[in-house]
């Protein structure tokens, strides 16, 4: 029997994550800059320089998004800007932080640090 010499397509390959990245937020909100209206989301996974969102709202590559969020363990609140990287349609988006001091990143990478000690049950 002669298979088929098509390829299947699994679909836009999301860019190769740099850091680890966790789930563990306790409150997150996102507006697009010059809007009073906050877009509705699922809690995302971050990393020091950027977080992956799931929302089904499209945004353009390069649009400027403001975020607020609160680390867990620490329970820092984090205020940034945001440029979006990518878009996957109907899922999320990928999101870099802008001009975000250096006291915020070490929280980020503190609480990657503690979340990550948890026994592998206990995580989301």
């Amino acid at each position: 029997m002669k298979r088929s010499s098509k390829a299947r397509n699994p679909g836009p390959a999301k860019p190769a994550r740099r850091e680890p990245r966790i789930q563990h937020l306790s409150e997150l909100h996102l507006s697009y800059e010059g809007s009073d209206c906050e877009v509705p989301i699922r809690l995302p996974d971050i990393s020091p320089h950027g977080m992956f969102v799931n929302t089904s709202t499209h945004f353009p590559e390069g649009a400027i998004v403001n975020l607020r969020f609160r680390l867990s363990s620490s329970s820092m609140e984090v205020r940034t800007r945001g440029e979006v990287r990518y878009c996957l349609a109907g899922v999320g988006i990928g999101v870099e932080f802008v001009g975000m001091g250096l006291e915020t990143v070490r929280a980020i990478q503190n609480e990657l640090k503690n979340f990550s000690r948890l026994p592998r049950t206990r995580r989301a």
